[in-house]
């Protein structure tokens, strides 16, 4: 990761998309998380393609009203991660893997992934056959779902 002083950069224009000019920094890598400090909090974007001239287009994880431009930018130098494991069943989270449903804070040795990771391994698949059981009684009974199947939009 690279330190906060020589990962800054310059926010060009703001939208659902936000341009960044790097300047003579580093481009951050594809899928890097950018945050941007605001008055009212830190926006997450991310970055998704290299425009050239050391700039990077980054999609925002919120909304971007009232960006002004020349605000500073910091390249966290890492994907966006989420919590996993026990402590997230039964939770609700946003897609910056922080907690939305009022609840007690997570402790900070809980595990995280990246939101983009590569598909498990075909050898690592099962191939069996199983239900996937809703608890809506009406749906396991008419319309069951596989486990890991994809649902048949046309039938």
């Amino acid at each position: 990761m690279a330190g906060v002083d020589d990962a800054r950069g310059l926010l060009l224009a703001g939208a659902d998309k936000v341009a960044v000019n790097r300047a003579a920094f580093d481009e951050p890598e594809i899928l890097t998380a950018l945050e941007i400090e605001l008055e009212h909090g830190t926006l997450v974007a991310e970055v998704q393609q290299h425009l050239g001239d050391d700039r990077v287009r980054a999609v925002a994880m919120d909304a971007t009203d009232g960006i002004p431009r020349g605000v500073d930018v910091i390249d966290t130098g890492a994907p966006i991660t989420v919590p996993v494991g026990k402590a997230t069943l039964g939770r609700l989270w946003n897609v910056l893997g922080e907690p939305i449903d009022q609840g007690e804070e997570l402790a900070d040795d809980v595990e995280r992934w990246p939101i983009h990771r590569d598909p498990p391994s075909f050898d690592a698949l099962q191939p069996t056959m199983e239900i996937f059981e809703t608890g809506i009684k009406v749906i396991d009974l008419v319309a069951p779902f596989v486990r890991g199947g994809k649902p048949c939009a046309g039938i």
